[in-house]
């Protein structure tokens, strides 16, 4: 049965609301308040890709919005070649000014639907996505987009997701959606709860932590592994 997600907000909307919210993303402690354990996933991934590839020379930061990832990650291996990806022109120039000034190797922009990426072969040592994997759709968007990445990578290269999650299990999901939930109350209280739970049901469709792994595999990633999950977010990835 094909599933139906003309409902669901589309790539102009979702590009609006980043452009109006640079600023926010552009602070990790203020801007990531909605994702839990935001700083701790950041260095989970960043120390994953530091170990796995400590000769790294180029970089591949998808939905990068204002460049959190990629500047962390040039704390660790310095001087990467740095491609910045992100729907949000304001947000990627934002990143380009940030990146720029911490590294002396190139940085490329790429203003462009993941989706629509074009991808040299063999050509990264790390690839992250963080919090932009959950806007695909059907199950082909995220089956080409993980043979795209999985392409792009050089062999040993490594990928790291930080995201969103839904769970497998009806039961799990409730549970967990709801102590999500809770937290957002206790963190603004009723009404932002509802604010950015009815944003998330209109722009995101993210997928399980099993469904995710699965597909790393099956496109050919040698070895996957879940480095953090807290609730409804998580930090996995995988090894080409």
């Amino acid at each position: 049965m094909t599933e139906d997600y003309s409902a669901k907000a589309s790539n102009q909307e979702i590009e609006r609301r980043f452009d109006q919210d640079v600023e926010r993303f552009s602070n990790l402690d203020t801007g990531q308040l909605t994702t839990l354990d935001a700083a701790l996933t950041m260095e989970l991934c960043t120390e994953a890709a530091k170990h796995v590839t400590p000769q790294a020379i180029e970089l591949l930061d998808i939905g990068c919005g204002a460049g959190n990832y990629t500047l962390k990650m040039l704390g660790k291996i310095k001087d990467l070649n740095c491609t910045l990806n992100d729907l949000s022109l304001p947000m990627l120039k934002r990143a380009e000014e940030r990146v720029n000034a911490v590294t002396s190797g190139q940085v490329k922009t790429i203003q462009l639907d993941m989706r629509e990426l074009d991808l040299e072969d063999d050509k990264y040592d790390i690839v992250f996505a963080a919090a932009t994997l959950h806007h695909l759709r059907g199950d082909e968007d995220w089956k080409q987009m993980f043979q795209k990445i999985y392409r792009a990578l050089k062999p040993g290269g490594c990928f790291w997701i930080s995201d969103l999650i839904t769970h497998d299990s009806p039961h799990l999901n409730w549970l967990f959606t709801q102590r999500y939930a809770d937290y957002l109350e206790e963190l603004g209280g009723p009404e932002y709860c509802l604010k950015v739970l009815d944003y998330i049901d209109h722009e995101d469709t993210p997928r399980s932590i099993n469904y995710q792994l699965n597909l790393m595999q099956e496109v050919g990633f040698k070895h996957v592994e879940v480095l953090h999950k807290n609730l409804c977010f998580a930090a996995f990835g995988g090894i080409k």
